[in-house]
């Protein structure tokens, strides 16, 4: 381990920042974890995690009982700081960047000669340009890389996180880190850090490219999807199986269509493109559309499940409305994690619902609903969905694998095939 970075601090216990707190406990660094939520510090100061990740709630354990690493609600001083708070957008799609504001100036009082920090949220361009500037006014006694270079005292950096959700352990470890300095050295000392536990490569870019590589990376994913999203739907208008078609086209050795589903979720592919889009709205044509299409494809199911409800009503005249129950078979944003965040799913069940239909939601991943989000919903469990008259299946989970045989298949809209 480099001798430089014997303590770190880590601000944003979230789903990328605590497991990279914990990660570098395990490799023998003293880490404090920071966050504003006061259940979060004490969960993991008691060695148990608040979010859902394979293999997490052991490595937590273990490293907090090592005294490796613990949880407070303020950053302290270190070595290194590593920021990793949500960046959000504003309802007009422009880049919030208030969180990673807040974290400078949390952090700033404590900077000393020689002191790494890092942005590993993902961000818009010159976002890490942006923080340097905060801490810089914060703290007018040193000097930064925008104005002193090679020479400054504290060193600038961003490495963006690029995990998939479920396995964030492993590719925490197995990835290659794109690290980007503010200058040479700044990229250096990152690099260095990040070698305590990386055994990808850690590549090094200047900061404005290591920001727009990350963007760049979930904006051909989200491309890639509305195309087959948009493919859903026409094929939808044409009678014809999206499923069965996209599993022919695949056939060609050069065509490698991805899945349909009810959007786009989480905190990457939902949000990352309209960054690029705000910073260059001329020219960021087709990734505009794609997220149109893929922020469209949501309200397109819930067309198809307004549809299954009038067929419902004809078949059965002495129905209402009210009488019309409808499941939903999943509200985390991908299959098989906890994650709500962007969620289309969570999106589609709270539109139902705030249209009074009476809603069940199956979702094996959590315990209770968000109130502030769902309301008028029930949580069910699986083997209570058959009282649901229209069924909605809305991610992919494994626990939903076998649920062929649970309703009538005329009353079905599978969104994500499922039971294609």
């Amino acid at each position: 381990m480099s001798n430089s970075f014997k303590h770190i601090c880590v601000i944003g216990l979230g789903y990328i920042g605590l497991p990279t707190a914990a990660t570098f406990a395990a490799h023998g660094v003293k880490v404090i974890g920071v966050d504003v939520n006061q259940h979060a510090v004490d969960m993991i100061n008691q060695g148990k995690v608040h979010i859902v990740e394979p293999d997490l709630d052991a490595l937590v354990r273990d490293v907090v009982a090592q005294g490796k690493l613990s949880a407070q609600l303020a950053p302290t001083e270190a070595d290194a700081y590593i920021v990793a708070v949500p960046t959000p957008f504003k309802d007009d799609y422009q880049p919030d960047l208030k969180y990673i504001e807040s974290a400078a100036k949390a952090l700033a009082p404590f900077l000393k000669p020689g002191n790494l920090v890092i942005l590993e949220s993902t961000s818009p361009v010159e976002a890490t340009e942006q923080m340097s500037a905060w801490l810089s006014e914060a703290r007018p006694d040193l000097s930064f890389p925008q104005q002193k270079g090679e020479e400054a005292d504290i060193l600038v950096a961003h490495c963006p996180e690029r995990v998939l959700p479920g396995k964030v352990l492993q590719e925490l470890i197995s990835n290659d880190r794109i690290i980007g300095g503010m200058t040479p050295r700044c990229s250096k000392a990152a690099c260095d850090l990040y070698k305590i536990f990386v055994k990808g490569a850690c590549i090094e870019t200047n900061a404005r490219t290591a920001e727009m590589c990350k963007l760049t990376e979930n904006s051909f994913r989200d491309v890639n999807i509305a195309f087959a999203n948009e493919l859903s739907v026409i094929c939808d208008k044409l009678d014809i199986n999206v499923w069965e078609l996209i599993s022919l086209a695949n056939r060609h050795p050069r065509v490698n269509i991805l899945q349909p589903g009810p959007g786009v979720g989480g905190h990457c592919i939902a949000v990352d493109p309209w960054f690029i889009v705000a910073k260059t709205p001329e020219q960021a044509r087709l990734i505009r559309t794609a997220r149109e299409v893929n922020d469209a494809k949501p309200e397109w199911v819930i067309d198809q499940v307004k549809i299954k409800i009038a067929d419902f009503l004809q078949a059965n005249p002495n129905k209402t409305i009210q009488d019309v129950t409808i499941a939903c078979y999943g509200l985390a944003f991908k299959p098989d994690i906890d994650d709500l965040r962007e969620s289309p799913a969570l999106e589609i069940t709270k539109s139902l619902a705030e249209q009074g239909l009476n809603i069940f939601a199956i979702e094996p991943n959590i315990d209770t609903l968000p109130e502030n989000v769902l309301k008028n919903v029930r949580l069910i469990s699986l083997e209570e969905s058959n009282i649901a008259n229209i069924h909605v299946i809305l991610v992919k989970h494994r626990h939903f694998e076998n649920i062929k045989n649970n309703f009538d298949l005329n009353m079905l809209v599978d969104s994500c095939g499922l039971l294609k």
